[in-house]
C-alpha cells in the first residue's frame, strides 16, 4: 500500500498536461457528503489565482511533483465552499474525537493511500497522525531536502488512528449540515466515555457535541458528566434543544438539572417539555433536594400483588425507564400502597403462572419521602441495595432511589 502524506502534497509543484509547472498545491479537499474519506478535488494556487484540478486528473505523486492530465488553462477558479472539508485548514493542528481510544487528540498530519483508477490517481484518507512523525515533518518542512526528510520521518515510529474511527467537531451548525457530520461513531460509545470526551473540549466544542447527538443518547451522556458542567452545557444549548435531552433524562436527574439551573432558564426549558414529561418532573422539583423524594424517580415497576410472573414479564417488555430502577418489582395493593417486592432474578427463575405475591421478600426495606440523604444513604450501604422504595405517610410508593442516584449525590458532594 502506497501512501503519502498530507504536509508533503500541499506546497508541492503541480505540473500540468503539457509538462510546465504551473502551480501549487494550496489544499486538499473531501465532499463529506459523498465520500467521507475519498479526496474530490486539489486546489491550486497559480499566479492567476487558485484553480480547482479534480482528482480524476490526477496522474502521478511522484518525483517530488504531481502530474495532471489537464492544461492549466482549463483549470476551473477556485470559489469558497462551505461543503468542502479542506484539510489543511480543517484537520490539521484540530481537535478530533478518536472513538476507539475514546479521547480527545490533535491532529499533526494525516495519510492519503495512493489508488490506481483507470490510469489516474485516486487518493482516500487512511489515517490522522497524531504523533512525533507528523510534527516533525512539519517542524523540517523547508528545513531539509523533501527526500532526506521523508526517509528521517520514516525512522520515527508512527503513532496513526485510522479515518474510520474518527470524528469531527464543528461547532458551525450550518458547516456541520453541510460537512454532514452526524457524530455517529461518538454515539456508539458508553454515555460515560462520551461525558469523559465532552469534559475535556473547549465549551463551544462541548455544545456542537450535545447539537449533533440524538437526544437519547445526549441525555444519557450528560447524566455523566459533573453537575457543575451539566448547567454550562445545558444553559449553552437553546430552549428546545435543552428540552428534548432534559425529556429524555431520568425524571430525577432532570430534576436535579434543572434545580441547579436559575428559575427563569429552567421555567425555559419546562415550556418546551412535553406535558407528561413536565409534569413528572416539577413534581420531583416541588421536594427538597437532599430528601428521599427530591432523589428519587418515579420511572419503576409496579403491579397489584395479585399479578403473575407471565403478565409482569409482559409489562417488562414495555417499559420506558432506566435500566437501573429494575433490579426489583414492587407489590402495590388497591390502593398503591407498598406490599412487597420481587427480584429480578427470581423472575427469570420462576414459572409464568406463579404468583409473584409467593416470591415476595418477607420484609420489604423503604424509606419515607422525607428521609434525609444521610440517611437513605447509609440504608444502602447496610443493606447492600440496588433499589431503594420510597412511600409517604400513608405507605404510598411515590419512587424509587437506584445506587446510580446514591452515587451522583455523593459525586455532587466533591
Amino acid at each position: 500500500m502506497e501512501t503519502v502524506a498530507l504536509t508533503e502534497l500541499l506546497g508541492r509543484p503541480v505540473m500540468d498536461s503539457a509538462g510546465l509547472v504551473a502551480g501549487r498545491v494550496r489544499e486538499v479537499a473531501v465532499v463529506p457528503q459523498e465520500d467521507r474519506a475519498r479526496v474530490s478535488l486539489l486546489v491550486v494556487k497559480t499566479k492567476q489565482g487558485d484553480r480547482i484540478v479534480p482528482i480524476h486528473r490526477l496522474r502521478s505523486v511522484d518525483g517530488g511533483k504531481l502530474q495532471v492530465s489537464t492544461a492549466a488553462p482549463d483549470w476551473t477558479t477556485y470559489t469558497a465552499s462551505e461543503g468542502l472539508l479542506l484539510m489543511g485548514r480543517d484537520l490539521l493542528d484540530q481537535q478530533i474525537i478518536d472513538v476507539d481510544g475514546r479521547k480527545v487528540v490533535r491532529v499533526n498530519d494525516a495519510e492519503l493511500v495512493q489508488e490506481r483508477v483507470n490510469g489516474n490517481i485516486a487518493l482516500r484518507i487512511f489515517a490522522v497522525d497524531i504523533g512525533p512523525r507528523g510534527a516533525v515533518r512539519r517542524l523540517m518542512r523547508g528545513l531539509m531536502p523533501a527526500g532526506a526528510l521523508h526517509r528521517f520521518v520514516q525512522r520515527i515510529p508512527p503513532k496513526m488512528i485510522p479515518w474510520e474511527f474518527v470524528d469531527l467537531i464543528e461547532t458551525d451548525p450550518a458547516r456541520r449540515v453541510k460537512l454532514n457530520i452526524a457524530l455517529d461513531r461518538l454515539a456508539t460509545l458508553h454515555p460515560a466515555d462520551i461525558a469523559d470526551i465532552v469534559e475535556d473540549l473547549a465549551p463551544a466544542e462541548r455544545e456542537a457535541i450535545f447539537e449533533t447527538l440524538d437526544e437519547g443518547v445526549a441525555a444519557e451522556a450528560l447524566e455523566e458528566v459533573d453537575p457543575k458542567l451539566q448547567v454550562s452545557i445545558v444553559n449553552s444549548l437553546d430552549s428546545d434543544k435543552a428540552a428534548g435531552i432534559v425529556e429524555e433524562m431520568d425524571p430525577d436527574a432532570a430534576a436535579d438539572l434543572l434545580a441547579d439551573l436559575s428559575p427563569e432558564r429552567s421555567e425555559e426549558i419546562l415550556k418546551e417539555m412535553q406535558p407528561e414529561e413536565r409534569e413528572e418532573v416539577t413534581e420531583l422539583l416541588e421536594h427538597e433536594e437532599d430528601t428521599a423524594a427530591g432523589r428519587m424517580t418515579t420511572d419503576f415497576l409496579s403491579v397489584p400483588a395479585t399479578a403473575t410472573v407471565n403478565e409482569v414479564i409482559e409489562q417488562l417488555r414495555y417499559f420506558e425507564g432506566g435500566i437501573e430502577s429494575l433490579s426489583t418489582v414492587y407489590l402495590i395493593d388497591v390502593d398503591s400502597k407498598l406490599v412487597g417486592s420481587v427480584p429480578l432474578a427470581k423472575l427469570v427463575l420462576a414459572k409464568p403462572e406463579t404468583d409473584l405475591a409467593s416470591l415476595s421478600e418477607e420484609r420489604v426495606i423503604s424509606c419515607n419521602e422525607d428521609a434525609h440523604e444521610s440517611d437513605f444513604a447509609a440504608t444502602f450501604d447496610k443493606y447492600n441495595l440496588l433499589t431503594l422504595p420510597v412511600i409517604d405517610d400513608k405507605g404510598v410508593l411515590t419512587g424509587v432511589i437506584t445506587a446510580d442516584d446514591v452515587i451522583a449525590m455523593l459525586r455532587k458532594r466533591l
